[in-house]
């Protein structure tokens, strides 16, 4: 095999159309932009969600809610969900990486644990945040309930 031999794959290079070349081209005088009008002029660009003059959607429907910026989406695992995983797999600590290993929580999630159902072993937990409850109940069975460390966010 030699350099000077390679060459693409038959169909693979197409040569541009020459626009705007004489009239022996097939594409010439208007360059197959119609005649006339915005669309035919350099430069234009039609804004996003133009109807044509009509209404827009964007402004026919009414605004409504709020959406915070600054939320924070937990994923949520109860108490029963716990008990049944220390049962199970015979668990007495359980943090993020054990949530990820059984399904319950993904890379990037941030886990809650809140307090639906009943603990009945001895478990220390770690996660991003507690309810009330659930905290009360881990502690109350002589675990503990242990915050994950985060990093401060940067302004």
């Amino acid at each position: 095999m030699d350099l000077s031999t390679l060459s693409p794959a038959k169909g693979s290079v197409r040569t541009n159309k020459r626009l705007g070349r004489g009239y022996g081209s097939g594409n010439g005088q208007t360059a197959g932009r119609g005649h006339k009008g915005a669309k035919s002029r350099s430069g234009y660009s039609r804004k996003i969600g133009f109807e044509g003059g009509q209404m827009p959607l964007y402004r026919r429907l009414p605004k409504s809610g709020f959406k915070n910026m600054n939320r924070i989406e937990y994923n949520a695992i109860n108490l029963d969900i716990l008990e049944k995983l220390a049962t199970e797999k015979g668990l007495t600590t359980i943090n993020l990486q054990v949530l990820k290993e059984n399904g319950l929580a993904s890379k990037n999630d941030k886990v809650k644990i809140l307090g639906r159902g009943e603990l009945n072993s001895t478990v220390n937990v770690t996660a991003h945040a507690f309810s009330a409850k659930a905290k009360e109940a881990i502690e109350a069975k002589g675990g503990s309930a242990a915050l994950v460390e985060t990093k401060p966010q940067e302004k």
